[in-house]
């Protein structure tokens, strides 16, 4: 068995433990404490965050999407493979080392989507972009924390909570799609983003992307803003 290497450690504003990138062999995983945030290995749900929100924009020819959290890039890369050459892609991420990260030791996981020219990326917090951008976005996709309650940072919570959902919901165009990851479930956040005026939609997936066999089973919620 090839052991766990500690690659590079990174400080979250505000947080306490930092962040530590881990490698072994080919195989990477973020880790906050003995929390695994995420891994190279489970990245099915993370594509699926993309895809299924991509797939409420196909008549779209031209669609913004604000991408909160990329962490090891799976969410753009699947989303870039659906999108057209018109679309623009803004990443959003506060932690300068993992962007650091993503093209450094783990630039093959990356590929060339953080080159693509649709692709803007960003050294921000999203809650910063989402609520300097009324009327922007066509849909923004928070991969932030482990969820709607915060592990990594406490004011991750302000993105989920009844406040941050209607600074979320005024960021998107009519028609616009809010979709939220999160590794476990959570009964209130549903019925928040409802009261913040929302469709919405709650889809349990495996951490595989595969509906059925083992394994972790992750939540993505899609959150719609009506049309008129």
């Amino acid at each position: 068995m090839i052991p766990w290497k500690l690659i590079d450690t990174a400080d979250v504003p505000g947080g306490g433990e930092p962040l530590r990138l881990m490698q072994r062999g080919k195989e990477f995983t973020i880790k906050l404490g003995q929390n695994e945030l995420m891994s190279s290995r489970l990245y099915g749900s993370e594509e699926a965050l993309a895809t299924l929100s991509c797939a409420r924009l196909k008549a779209r020819p031209d669609p913004h999407l604000l991408i909160g959290g990329p962490g090891m890039g799976f969410t753009l890369r699947a989303a870039l493979k659906v999108l057209g050459p018109q679309a623009r892609i803004t990443v959003a991420e506060l932690v300068p080392a993992v962007i650091a990260w993503a093209r450094g030791p783990m630039a093959e996981l990356s590929g060339e989507s953080l080159l693509d020219p649709r692709v803007d990326i960003r050294e921000a917090d999203v809650a910063r972009l989402i609520a300097g951008g009324r009327g922007t976005y066509d849909a923004i996709l928070l991969d932030v924390d482990n969820g709607p309650q915060g592990l990594t940072r406490q004011s991750n919570d302000a993105l989920y909570d009844s406040s941050g959902l209607r600074t979320a919901f005024a960021a998107l165009r009519p028609g616009g799609v809010l979709a939220v990851w999160s590794s476990h479930p959570d009964d209130r956040f549903a019925p928040r983003l409802r009261k913040a005026g929302f469709d919405t939609e709650e889809i349990k997936i495996r951490a595989t992307g595969r509906g059925g066999g083992g394994g972790a089973r992750h939540v993505i919620w899609i959150a719609t803003r009506p049309a008129r």
